[in-house]
This record gives C-alpha cells, structure tokens and sequence, in this order.
C-alpha cells in the first residue's frame, strides 16, 4: 500500500490539495491527523479555536496517531495525510522513511497575512517555514523526498504541476483531480468551520492572482526571517 504524507505550512491550499487526492478512487484521504497530538503537547491551545473539540475528536498521542492512522488498514491503494508541518513535535520522525512525502510550501508573506486574520500575532513555530526546512533536510538526507509542490507554481498550472507530481509518486494524473463539488467533505476535521469556508466555495483550484502584501512591522520582521527557508524549498519545488 502506498502511504503519502503531505507535509504543509498554515494557510496554504493544502485543503483543496486534499480534496484533490480525494477525487480519485484509489485513494483515501485523512485531515491533519496529528492536530490533537500536538494541541496536547504545547501552549498554543489557547489560540486555537475549536480546541476542545479537536482534542476529543482525534487520539491525542502522536505515536499511536502513527501505528494506527499513518499505518493503518484501508480499502484503497493509496492513503494520503494532509499534515502540518508544525505538528511534528515530540515524535520519532523515523516513520516518515516507510512513507512516501510530499511538501507543500507558500509564499511566507502570504501565510502570515492568512494566518493572522484568524489568530493574531503569529510566531515562527505557528508559521511552519522554519520546520519545514527541517523536514526538507530530514527527508532529502533519507533520500525519502517525493517532492516539493509550491502553491503559487501550482495554481499556475495545476494540471501540470498534478502531472508531475504523481509521476513522482508512481501514479498516473486523472483530469478529475482538477475539479470537486462545492462544500464540506466527510473527510474534514472537526475545525473545518473555523478555517475552510473558503475552500467549502471552491470547485477546483483557484486561478493565482498576485496579492500586494502589506504587514505591520512585527510581522514584516516574521516574513524576513521565514524567507531564507521559503527560498531554498522554492529552489527544489516542480514548476508549472
């Protein structure tokens, strides 16, 4: 069986990425399973919204999260985890070398101007960046990496992009990847009405349209620091 861990920052369009994968018939997709696990195991509960329910939704220990979701049985070929990259935390990363990976990376001036709509003042960790370069290391080390997907290239060309990425995965692209009836899907989370309205619009990728970024100060000093990390990711990333 084939297992796809796809590794996101916030506030990306990992969520219509997910539903995507969703079109196909040989795959099954889970929503951030290890989003418990790492509500459990930090203090960034208190500015979540929807805590209370995601930690009684979901197993909040990681490890278990792994033998029993990452691992577990399915009645498809493939299974594919939308995954926060901040959410690996307190974990054996080691689980990621039996599993296929996938990162998906933004533009950091955009994650944050995202991110603090909903949550204000964002730090690194929340950003994601940071660690995902981590996991880049990790993985390109582990020989272990599929790909790097950038939501900009994506959305440029997404049935390019989709192309490639499945010859990556040893996949074949199906044109029904492109498009999804609007709404909530069963696979959603329990935090899905906080953060996908958006997407629950959609019925296929959005076109990019170039946004002109404006942050306060704080956040503009966050952007400079993520920006190194977003520019060696964006350097390996698929081009549309």
């Amino acid at each position: 069986m084939k297992r796809i861990n796809v590794w996101s920052s916030p506030r990306n369009i990992s969520t219509a990425f997910m539903y995507s994968f969703a079109q196909r018939k040989d795959t099954t997709v889970v929503d951030e399973p290890l989003y418990a696990h790492y509500l459990s195991k930090t203090d960034s509960e208190a500015g979540h919204p929807g805590t209370a329910e995601v930690l009684v939704a979901q197993q909040n220990d990681g490890e278990v999260v792994v033998r029993d979701v990452i691992f577990g049985e399915y009645p498809t070929a493939v299974a594919l985890f939308k995954q926060m990259t901040h959410h690996l935390i307190h974990l054996d990363w080691t689980f990621m070398l039996r599993t296929e990976n996938v990162m998906l990376i933004r533009n950091p001036r955009e994650i944050i101007a995202s991110y603090a709509k909903v949550i204000p003042n964002p730090a690194m960790p929340d950003i994601g960046v940071e660690k995902q370069h981590e996991v880049f290391d990790f993985l390109t080390k582990n020989n272990c990496l599929a790909a790097v997907v950038d939501a900009r290239e994506l959305l440029l060309n997404p049935r390019a992009v989709l192309t490639q990425l499945c010859g990556r995965l040893g996949l074949g692209f199906e044109e029904n990847m492109l498009h999804w009836q609007a709404g909530p899907r069963v696979e959603d989370g329990v935090w899905a009405k906080y953060w996908y309205a958006n997407v629950h619009r959609s019925t296929g990728f959005e076109p990019f349209v170039e946004k002109q970024v404006v942050l306060p100060a704080p956040l503009e000093a966050l952007a400079e620091r993520c920006q190194p990390f977003y520019d060696k990711l964006y350097e390996a990333a698929l081009k549309a």
